[in-house]
């Protein structure tokens, strides 16, 4: 039975990060929310959490689980040959809604789908995220919400849709909007965007003039 909690009230908010924490240290799903939408996260370094994440979302392999961290020096012991302009983006953008696509280290016992020595990572600009990733840290989190359903910018939507397949919901009220992270690859010599979010080309030029767009 999925238990819920309310994060604006302090004494749910404090017992449902302890109940978040401790369930995804048992390799069980959570639903937290972001400052995108509401995710469904996993300890990153369960290849089982991971793949029952995927199932409940009813999500291939072919589409590897983004990771989501607490603080930007986490990235140190998840990413390797990341570049200047990078940390850049980095100090810019984070905690924020821009995701980037690096290399991971080869030494990583991870599983989180078919990513082909890459791993998409970002740091959401929330308080209960950022809490409960600080508590348990990196974990994988991909929107709350069944594949080819609209991502969710509620609690209740999250929990219509993925019910008792996650063990703890944390309930923080609507999020701020529901437009997606922007994606940059950081793999190469220059970024490039792959997706636009929420923040533009030009945005992102003004820290990384390089910066290329995918066709």
């Amino acid at each position: 039975m999925a238990r819920r909690y309310d994060t604006n009230d302090a004494t749910d908010r404090t017992t449902g990060l302890r109940e978040a924490a401790s369930a995804v240290r048992r390799g069980e799903l959570v639903v937290l929310p972001t400052d995108t939408v509401y995710g469904i996260g996993a300890d990153a370094f369960s290849s089982e959490a991971v793949a029952d994440l995927l199932d409940a979302k009813g999500r291939g392999r072919n589409m590897p689980t983004p990771v989501l961290i607490g603080s930007p020096n986490t990235l140190h012991g998840l990413v390797t040959d990341f570049s200047e302009m990078a940390w850049e983006l980095v100090d810019a953008f984070w905690p924020g809604a821009l995701t980037l696509v690096a290399r991971h280290q080869p030494s990583l016992q991870w599983d989180l789908g078919d990513t082909r020595g890459t791993v998409a990572v970002r740091m959401p600009l929330h308080p209960v995220a950022i809490e409960l990733l600080t508590e348990v840290g990196p974990m994988a989190v991909s929107s709350a919400n069944l594949t080819g359903h609209p991502s969710p910018e509620d609690c209740d939507a999250a929990q219509e849709m993925l019910g008792d397949s996650v063990s703890v919901y944390l309930d923080g009220g609507p999020t701020p909007g529901i437009v997606p992270s922007s994606i940059v690859d950081v793999t190469g010599k220059v970024p490039v965007l792959l997706r636009a979010g929420a923040l533009s080309a030009e945005e992102l030029r003004k820290v990384v003039p390089d910066l290329e767009v995918a066709n």
